[in-house]
């Protein structure tokens, strides 16, 4: 599990399928949670604060099985990112 930070809005929401190259390479994850930053004050663009991991980590996301500061962090732009699915099944 990590936070992915991504500069601008590629239109994605709780539950999206996102492909993109980070230090590890190209990295496939879903989106467990998003908190949209910078939409009133703040930088030029808005900030996409992602929590992120593949589908065996959803569990312990759900039970706050980790500590988000020491999670590890990527940083990308959004055009950068390639969307496989905009928002799970349930999302309005």
């Amino acid at each position: 599990m990590k936070q992915l930070i991504i500069h601008g809005d590629p239109g994605i929401r709780n539950g999206a399928i996102v492909r993109y190259e980070g230090d590890e390479g190209d990295s496939e994850v879903v989106c467990f949670g998003i908190n949209r930053n910078g939409e009133y004050h703040g930088p030029d663009r808005v900030q996409l604060w992602c929590t992120v991991g593949s589908e065996d980590e959803y569990e312990d996301y759900e039970k706050r099985n980790f500590t988000p500061h020491f999670l590890d962090v990527d940083r990308v732009d959004a055009d950068d990112v390639e969307v496989v699915r905009a928002k799970s099944d349930l999302a309005v």
